[in-house]
């Protein structure tokens, strides 16, 4: 999978760029989890989602967001990284000008970064949030989805049972107030026993990535909103 640099708004970004031969195939950006503990794009659930979309007939792009790996810049609470992200969907777009469907995942972090987005580009037109954080989840501390006042697209919110990072009574939350939107669906999935990394392979990630799959093709096939 070729390596690619590309320009963020601190200096270049890094990302791996995984093309469809198909000049129409739909895009996807995958976003990570928390550089402060440790978040990359080599993250095993950012990882499998990538080849997750790719097998089903995506171009897809993964990144690292600024100061991380050999992307340029620094921490930014959150802040400059919605930015990257726009960026990288930019860089995305501008590579696939023909794709008809755009969709972003996240992991995390990276699911908190990926909801803020779909504020900004109405193209998206749809989601994946992997284990989205709580307002009590570690970080910068305002793990709060009032923005999404409404949530532009439909999308799949997935979580595990024993996740002690993101607190899924706080999952459950966010899924019932964003399903009271009118226009959206929001979709809740939870996989019994699943920490907030899916650490046990066939138990745990191979479970969430089959839900995701079979939610996405779904949502191909309808080609609703």
């Amino acid at each position: 999978m070729p390596e690619v640099i590309f320009p963020g708004p601190e200096g270049r970004l890094e990302g791996r760029y995984h093309p469809q031969p198909a000049p129409d195939a739909p895009i996807a950006i995958i976003l990570h989890p928390d550089p402060q503990f440790g978040g990359t794009m080599n993250n095993r659930v950012v990882y499998n989602l990538h080849y997750a979309f790719f097998k089903m007939g995506f171009t897809v792009l993964r990144f690292n967001f600024r100061g991380v790996g050999r992307s340029q810049g620094e921490y930014d609470q959150g802040v400059g990284e919605l930015s990257d992200a726009a960026s990288a969907l930019d860089y995305l777009q501008a590579m696939n000008p023909n794709s008809k469907h755009c969709w972003v995942a996240g992991h995390s972090f990276g699911a908190w970064i990926g909801m803020q987005l779909l504020m900004r580009r109405p193209e998206i037109t749809g989601f994946i949030s992997v284990a989205p954080p709580g307002p009590s989840s570690p970080g910068p501390g305002n793990y709060d989805y009032s923005f999404l006042a409404p949530c532009p697209s439909s999308g799949l919110i997935i979580n595990g049972t024993n996740d002690r990072i993101a607190q899924p009574k706080e999952t459950e939350q966010l899924v019932s107030k964003l399903q009271e939107q009118k226009g959206i669906t929001i979709t809740h999935e939870v996989i019994e026993g699943a920490d907030h990394f899916f650490k046990n392979e066939e138990a745990h990630m191979q479970p969430m990535i089959e839900t995701v799959q079979t939610y996405v093709r779904r949502r191909l096939t309808e080609g609703t909103r």
